[in-house]
């Protein structure tokens, strides 16, 4: 599944500026599958309302950046329920040197991870393999961004990212929403 050019990191980068949020890309998606994975109700409001919590201190954004924000949204639910996979954490891409990729990986993991504790309080219940998971993600969250640009530093890294990767698909199998009423999720 193609990413929409909308949805394109330098995209959402330029309307995070022009509306003066002082959030990174990484940040804005970390939270919003975070917030996904967790189990977020799938209806505008809700979910809209927790995430401008976590990246505006709840005040609304400009409508240019919401309806970025809409269909990134829509993009990634669609990507976490899909059977294939479709799914993976928005990062530069590869040519960018590995210490920013590495640094992004970072800022999404504690994205995620904050998007997730504010919509599932109780990980502390949850199964043994989600607690786990969220244990690791912490320590990929505090990993160093002064990296050695060889193989051995790319491959770490594209292990972290497979890694990160399917802690979401997990977390999302357990707390993801159920289907709701399709007419909720229809974002116009």
């Amino acid at each position: 599944m193609a990413t929409p050019p909308s949805l394109r990191i330098d995209n959402l980068m330029a309307a995070l500026d022009a509306a003066e949020i002082g959030q990174q890309p990484v940040e804005v998606h970390g939270a919003l599958v975070g917030l996904i994975c967790g189990g977020v109700e799938q209806s505008r409001r809700e979910w809209n309302s927790a995430f401008l919590e976590l990246i505006n201190d709840g005040q609304p954004l400009p409508d240019t950046l919401q309806q970025l924000i809409d269909e990134l949204y829509k993009d990634t639910l669609t990507r976490l329920s899909d059977i294939d996979f479709g799914f993976t954490p928005m990062l530069p891409e590869e040519e960018e040197p590995l210490a920013k990729r590495v640094e992004a990986l970072s800022l999404w993991v504690q994205s995620f991870l904050t998007g997730i504790a504010i919509v599932q309080p109780k990980l502390n219940k949850a199964s043994g393999d989600v607690q786990e998971v969220i244990k690791d993600l912490a320590e990929i969250a505090l990993v160093e961004f002064d990296v050695a640009d060889d193989e051995e530093s790319e491959a770490a890294y594209m292990e972290l990212m497979e890694f990160s990767k399917m802690a979401a698909l997990l977390c999302y199998s357990e707390f993801g929403p159920e289907p709701s009423d399709p007419d909720e999720t229809i974002i116009h």
